[in-house]
Formats: C-alpha cells, sequence, structure tokens
C-alpha cells in the first residue's frame, strides 16, 4: 500500500526543490527526492510514494512525458505537475494524461498543501470507486467460479460413476443449488404410457417423488417433451402444474438423446416469488446436456454389459479354447476349455506372460515361431495322446489371440485312412501287375483279332491308371509321413527345362501356345529334386489337359525377397467359385472337368504336400471359362539357412 505521508518530488536541484522540500516538511510530510529519470524509476519501485510531484524537465526528458508512463503504471497515483510558468496548452496537456493538478510560480505555501490534499482526496475517492468495483465483480466471478465448479465436479462425476441415480440426484441438486430454486425435479418420458415419471428430484417428499405421474398431453413438461423447447416463467400469481401442484416461477428444460427428446430437468420456487434469470435459464441448459449424457452413458454401459455378458458366456461354454494376449503376451482372458487343455487348474493366471503360465514344448514353439511364420498355425501334442490345432491371430490395437481347436480324432480318422490306403496300395500293386504282365504275353500265345486286341487295350489302359492311382497313394503317403527329408541345393530352372522338354509332345499335339519367362540369376532352393520336379510336371499338366486345343500356358520363374515364384497360368475351363476352396483335398476333382479326362484326384494334393514340406505356400486365381493360374513360392537356400 502507498504510504500515507511521503511526497516523492521529481525536479533537479533548485531553489524551488530547496523551498519545497522545506514548506512540505513543516507541514509534517514525509519526502524523497528523484533527480533524474533513473533515480525516479527506481524510488517509486522502492518507496510507493502516496503522491508525485514532477517538474516541467527532468534530465533531458519532458515532464509529462514521463507522467504520462508513470500513470501507464500507476494509474491510482496522485501526480501534481510544476510549471515555470502558466501555459494553457500544457495545462491541456496535463489533463489528457490524468494529473491531477497543476501548480506554477509563484509558489504559496497553502496553495501547495491544498493542490496535495486535493490530490490525496481525489485519489482516496477514486480509490474507494475500484475496490468497491473490484468487490462487485470479485463477488460476481466467485459466484461463476463456484458454479464452474458445480459443473466440473458434475462432469467428473459423470465420467467416474456408473451409479445413474446417484448421478441424475447430483444434477438436480446442482439445479436448485444454481439457482436458488426450493425444488428440482428431473422427469423421464414413459413411451409406453405417454406419461413422464419423476426419476430424481430434490426437497420433495418421498411418497410425492415415486407416485408423480404427469401426462404429456396438456401438460408444460409435455410441453417441452412436445416442441424441444425450454419454458420459462415468473408470475405473481401461482401457476398449476399439477393438483396440489402450484408455482410461481419454474423453468423447464429438454433432455435430449440422439435427437430424441427423452425427458424434462425442471425447477420451481411454489412458496416465494424469487425470479429465474436468463443466466439460470443458460445453467440449466447446461445440466439438461449433463444429465442427458449420464442417461447415455448409462444406457450405452447395459447394452455394453449385456453384450459382454453374453460374450462371456459364449467364451466360457465354447469348445475351443481361447487364450487373448495384450501386446505385452500377458494373458487378459483364457477359457475353461483352454485351461483344462493345459491342466491348469484354478490358479487365476490374467496378467501372466504367456511363456510363464504355459509351460507346453509345442506351445513354447509356437510363440517362438510367431514373428517368422506367416502361417502362425501349429499343432500341440500332450504325452497322453492329445493333439490340438493352435492359431495365432492378431489383434490390432489390442494384442493377439490364440484358438484350440481338439483334433485328436481327425488325426486319428486321418492315421486310419493313410494306414488302410498304404496297405490297399501295396496289396494293389501285386496283381496289377499280373495282369499287366499276362496281358503282354497274350499276343506270344497266338494272334489275336481285333476285338481282342481292343479289349486287351482297354485293360492296359484300366490297369495303367490303377497304378497311376496307386502310385501316387504311394508317393502323397510318403511325402506326409515325411520320409523324404534328404535335400540338396537345386536349380528350379534346370527342372523346369527338364520338364517341359517331356512335356513338349503333348504341347505341340495339343497346338498350345506355351511362353517361358524365366530371370537370370536365380538363387538354389533347398529341395528334394524328385519332388519338385513331380510338383513342375503335375501342375504343367494339368495345365495341359484343361486347355483346349490352341489355347495359351504361361510359365513364369522369378525370384522376389529371398524367395523363388513359380506360377503357371493358362486360358482353360477355369475352376468355379464353389470348388476352389476343395481344390487341394485328396479325391476331389472340379464339377466342370470335361467328361473322360483322365487324372486322379490327387495330382493337386500332391503339389500341396511338396510345397509345404519345402516351407512354402500355394494358392491359385481362377475364372470360369477364362483360365487357372496357380502360383508357388518356395523360400531360397539362403532364407532357409537363415
Amino acid at each position: 500500500m502507498p504510504k500515507a505521508n511521503l511526497i516523492l518530488l521529481a525536479m533537479e536541484q533548485s531553489p524551488t526543490l530547496v523551498l519545497l522540500d522545506k514548506a512540505l516538511r513543516a507541514g509534517g510530510y514525509d519526502l524523497a527526492v528523484a533527480k533524474n529519470p533513473e533515480s525516479l524509476d527506481k524510488t517509486l519501485q522502492e518507496t510507493n510514494p502516496a503522491l508525485l510531484l514532477i517538474t516541467e524537465k527532468l534530465g533531458h526528458q519532458s515532464g509529462l512525458d514521463l507522467a504520462k508512463v508513470i500513470l501507464e503504471r500507476f494509474p491510482t497515483l496522485p501526480v501534481i505537475f510544476y510549471a515555470a510558468s502558466h501555459d494553457p496548452m500544457m495545462v491541456l496537456e496535463a489533463i489528457k494524461i490524468g494529473i491531477s493538478d497543476y501548480i506554477y510560480p509563484p509558489l504559496k505555501i497553502d496553495a501547495i498543501v491544498h493542490a496535495i490534499e486535493h490530490s490525496q482526496a481525489r485519489a482516496q475517492l477514486t480509490g474507494d470507486w475500484v475496490r468497491h468495483e473490484v468487490r462487485r465483480t470479485t463477488a460476481s466471478l466467485e459466484q461463476r467460479v463456484s458454479e464452474m465448479d458445480t459443473m466440473v465436479k458434475l462432469s467428473r462425476s459423470i465420467t467416474a460413476s456408473l451409479d445413474l441415480d446417484k448421478v441424475l440426484t447430483n444434477v438436480v441438486s446442482a439445479a436448485v443449488e444454481l439457482t436458488h430454486a426450493e425444488e428440482g425435479q428431473l422427469l423421464l418420458l414413459d413411451e409406453e404410457t405417454n406419461e413422464l415419471y419423476m426419476r430424481a428430484g430434490k426437497n420433495f417428499e418421498e411418497t410425492f417423488a415415486r407416485t408423480f405421474r404427469l401426462p404429456v398431453k396438456d401438460s408444460l413438461a409435455g410441453q417441452v417433451i412436445e416442441t424441444g423447447k425450454l419454458i420459462s416463467f415468473n408470475q405473481d400469481s401461482p401457476n398449476k402444474i399439477k393438483t396440489s401442484y402450484l408455482v410461481y416461477s419454474l423453468i423447464y428444460v429438454p433432455l435430449q438423446a440422439n435427437e430424441r427428446i427423452i425427458g424434462v430437468l425442471g425447477v420451481d420456487n411454489r412458496r416465494n416469488k424469487w425470479p429465474f434469470t436468463n443466466h439460470h435459464e443458460l445453467l440449466m441448459k447446461v445440466l439438461a446436456d449433463f444429465a442427458a449424457i449420464a442417461i447415455q452413458n448409462a444406457r450405452l454401459y447395459d447394452a455394453v454389459d449385456q453384450e459382454r455378458s453374453k460374450y462371456e458366456t459364449i467364451i466360457t461354454n465354447i469348445q475351443d479354447g481361447v487364450i487373448l494376449l495384450d501386446q505385452e503376451n500377458r494373458i487378459l482372458l483364457i477359457n475353461p476349455a483352454a485351461i483344462k487343455a493345459f491342466g491348469l487348474g484354478f490358479v487365476n493366471l490374467t496378467g501372466k506372460l504367456i511363456d510363464e503360465a504355459i509351460l507346453n514344448k509345442d506351445f513354447s514353439i509356437l510363440l517362438e515361431s510367431i514373428i517368422e511364420n506367416p502361417l502362425k498355425i501349429h499343432e500341440i501334442a500332450f504325452e497322453d495322446g492329445r493333439v490340438f490345432n493352435a492359431q495365432y491371430t492378431p489383434i490390432p490395437t489390442i494384442g493377439s489371440v490364440i484358438t484350440l481347436q481338439d483334433i485328436t480324432h481327425l488325426k486319428m480318422l486321418d492315421r486310419l485312412k493313410s494306414d488302410f490306403i498304404h496297405t490297399i496300395s501295396h496289396d494293389l500293386r501285386s496283381p496289377l501287375t499280373a495282369v499287366m504282365g499276362y496281358v503282354e504275353l497274350l499276343d506270344r500265345v497266338g494272334p489275336l483279332n481285333d476285338q481282342q486286341k481292343q479289349f486287351v487295350k482297354h485293360i492296359q489302359n484300366s490297369a495303367q491308371n490303377i497304378t497311376a492311382l496307386v502310385n501316387d497313394l504311394l508317393d502323397l503317403g510318403r511325402i506326409e509321413a515325411g520320409f523324404d527329408t534328404r535335400k540338396d541345393e537345386v536349380s528350379l530352372e534346370t527342372i523346369l527345362r527338364y520338364t517341359l522338354d517331356n512335356l513338349s509332345r503333348q504341347i505341340e499335339d495339343k497346338q498350345q501356345d506355351l511362353r517361358v519367362e524365366v530371370a537370370e540369376n536365380l538363387p538354389v532352393l533347398r529341395g528334394n529334386p524328385i519332388r519338385l520336379r513331380q510338383l513342375m510336371d503335375n501342375l504343367l499338366v494339368n495345365a495341359i489337359k484343361y486347355t483346349p486345343v490352341g489355347g495359351e500356358i504361361t510359365v513364369t520363374l522369378r525370384a522376389e525377397a529371398d524367395q523363388i515364384i513359380f506360377e503357371v497360368a493358362d486360358t482353360g475351363v477355369g475352376i468355379p467359385v464353389t470348388d476352389q476352396a476343395h481344390i487341394f483335398e485328396k479325391f476331389y476333382r472340379a464339377g466342370n472337368a470335361p467328361k473322360g479326362t483322365p487324372g486322379t484326384g490327387l495330382g493337386l494334393a500332391i503339389v500341396k504336400s511338396i510345397v509345404e514340406n519345402h516351407e512354402g505356400r500355394i494358392w491359385m486365381e481362377s475364372l470360369v471359362e477364362k483360365g487357372t493360374k496357380f502360383i508357388v513360392v518356395l523360400p531360397t537356400f539362403k532364407n532357409i539357412n537363415e
């Protein structure tokens, strides 16, 4: 605060300064002197004077300019300007910048004291007015801060609490508090009865609030529901809202959720005539939005909770094992089927690392191969003979899920089937060899007529078809059993050239246009040359077989990203969409295959097994009557070693 009796004289050394010093001290004032602008600035900051008296010139600067700057910094400081003479223009300039008084020679002690007292009195009045305005403004600001604090608390309760009753009660209480109302209510629409009932209330009797019902038709609250507009009034006489429910002032604000009016938030005064203002209406609108958000959140939560309950029921009762992991491979969820499969008991595994919770060799291999193996599918075998198929699927922003299917019975059936086929194939081979041998000896016994020769040819063709089928079955059995484990460095280009030479006669007979594109400097593969030749042979034979006379076959061999890509495309009959999912299955042939076209239905199954045995992938693209393309991707020798 300014020192009440301290006067700061801003003037250079002069007889006037001496006179003023003596006169003011004699009058009981304390003095401070600043003889240059620098000293003036420092003294103002250090002493906080009650009044400044400044001369026309201080150092090399104008006293008026200095006074203008000082008044911008200290607008309530009274400043008296001392000039060497009476200059009306200077007086006018002093008044413009806010100078309190203006003195000039001849100086009289009484005039100086009067100017000081007058300036201080004027400053006191100004200060009192400023303080009053500050208090008034502060009170208004405090009210606004209190309102904002209430709003912030409400918004936090809406986001932090799932107790809708508590949140809506808080909204109604805030409405009563902020509007200084006697009562508050939140009414929701019952769509079945088209009535409003009280969902939350403030200062109502419990029985009244519980039984309160208000029809939408012919009621003020119903009017808000129908129009979606606020209703507010202040009256000298009470207005009937419901029987025995009369109010002097009221605000009803619609609650809107998803572009629908679902209820009304209201406050009223039944005993006093305290009026509601536009500001109160604004506050009620904000509170109504809060209430609508809370109701909508509660409904969404209920819907989500119901869906979550369904989801948990499904996950709990599903026969397949399900393990949900976060991005750090910690368990978020593991269902009973997965717990039972690994024999984990009833220990809570949530939050544990998956490789610490499940100690199974095959499962550990799956986890280690997740990054490298693009298929992310693995079989998990248990000591008791059970076999599960585990599939890993990444889930963006969450982590991943591992699903487990018990395929023990399928593995057993597949093994029985393979054993049966293997046995039958061996048992058929001996009689087939005998049949072929004796058929070839028939013409040595004696000459055959034309009909006999035709019969013999049919026997030979049938025997050859059965032999081809037996050979394919035996090949498939050896591949699936993993007998072809030996792998050497192989050049696919060499194998392709050899295969094309062997099939050139068939291509020429059907007058087909063969296009071959082989990239230069292809890397070598580590594989079984016999099986790789069988792979190429089967794909090319199929292309020739199902491409009509004069059709086109395109063969491509190229390297890309440590992989070799082998493609065979034709302009044949194509494969229907309904057949494409089964085309690699054993004994399956497309439904549109031309009648009389030879084949066992094992060629593509053999190809797929060879590709998988070499850690590759195969897929196809086909359009009926447009043709088919088979794409084989095999890792290079370098990639396998890595």
